[in-house]
């Protein structure tokens, strides 16, 4: 349809401001980029904190020493597995667990009769390996050479069944990402149907004048956009203040500072958050739009092939 000079540029033909209007539509939206925040906040939280906790837990080992003060060559078994341990190359730091310490692991076990116990135990040494050591069964046969009878424990089940769960934390995360999406796809259509059905007459006669599928699609899908954009910006400003104190709660265990009143200020805490969710999140329109204009087009587009 030719453009009348005598229009506002802006002028409704169809009336869609009034079918749809800001209300339902932005507000469903939003909700659906705010959930969208959580769960691409559940994927780099996940990945994070699985990188980390197997980057410690694969570098640990605990070596246990039976029989720590019985003499071999003149040395304590203990004193000789230190000795090994120190020598080996790739060994970033060796400590040997005093009595004390030992009481304090069994005590959630033992009770407060932990220090008072009558049975030998074995000296624990808390061992963690360079990211350039040797494999640990190497060390494991160094030891039992030594000091026949250590014990090398190294934590590779925990660290697969740490990535066991990231990777099931992430596929969930994803999934509910792509149902997020096909929500979002789905309102976005349902509120493009009611538009066309309460805009029927008028549509028919602009179509009988002459207006093209394209025209007509295009008017739904500027107003869808420009809905489905405002509701992922609403969602995208809501999520901000929830995944900043998601980041802050997260940092311990992330290894990194988290943020106190008397620390860095307000930009320390901004800086908690990963850089890809910073990423993220003025995507969130942006992905919010593209539904709109596409889920709308294709809905006019399907609608208009149907009319006699």
């Amino acid at each position: 349809m030719a453009r009348n000079p005598l229009r506002p540029a802006r002028f409704d033909d169809l009336g869609l401001r009034r079918v749809l209007g800001e209300g339902m539509l932005p507000l469903l939206v939003a909700a659906m980029a705010f959930l969208a925040a959580l769960a691409m906040a559940g994927v780099v939280g996940a990945r994070a904190l699985a990188a980390h906790w197997q980057e410690g837990a694969g570098s640990a080992l605990t070596v246990q020493v039976p029989q720590p003060g019985a003499l071999v060559d003149g040395q304590s078994r203990l004193d000789r597995a230190l000795g090994v341990l120190h020598a080996t190359p790739g060994v970033a730091e060796v400590h040997a667990l005093s009595e004390g310490e030992l009481a304090d692991l069994l005590r959630p076990w033992l009770g407060s009769g932990a220090e008072r116990l009558s049975i030998p135990l074995p000296a624990v040494i808390a061992v963690r390996l360079a990211p350039d050591a040797a494999p640990p069964e190497q060390l494991a046969v160094r030891l039992a050479a030594a000091t026949p009878g250590t014990l090398t424990e190294s934590h590779d089940l925990w660290v697969r069944r740490l990535a066991l769960l990231s990777g099931s934390l992430q596929g969930c995360a994803w999934l509910a990402l792509a149902m997020v999406a096909g929500i979002a796809t789905a309102v976005v259509a349902i509120a493009t149907r009611a538009g066309l059905a309460a805009r029927r007459e008028a549509i028919e006669i602009v179509h009988g004048l002459g207006a093209t599928d394209g025209y007509i699609a295009g008017c739904f899908a500027r107003r869808a956009t420009g809905l489905a954009t405002m509701g992922g910006l609403l969602g995208a400003v809501a999520a901000l203040p929830v995944l900043l104190a998601l980041a802050w709660l997260a940092a311990p265990f992330a290894g990194a500072r988290p943020w106190t009143p008397d620390g860095p200020g307000w930009l320390g805490l901004l800086g908690a958050l990963p850089a890809p969710l910073w990423l993220a999140l003025p995507a969130l329109p942006l992905a919010a739009a593209a539904i709109g204009f596409l889920t709308a087009q294709g809905t006019v587009r399907r609608w208009l092939r149907r009319l006699p």
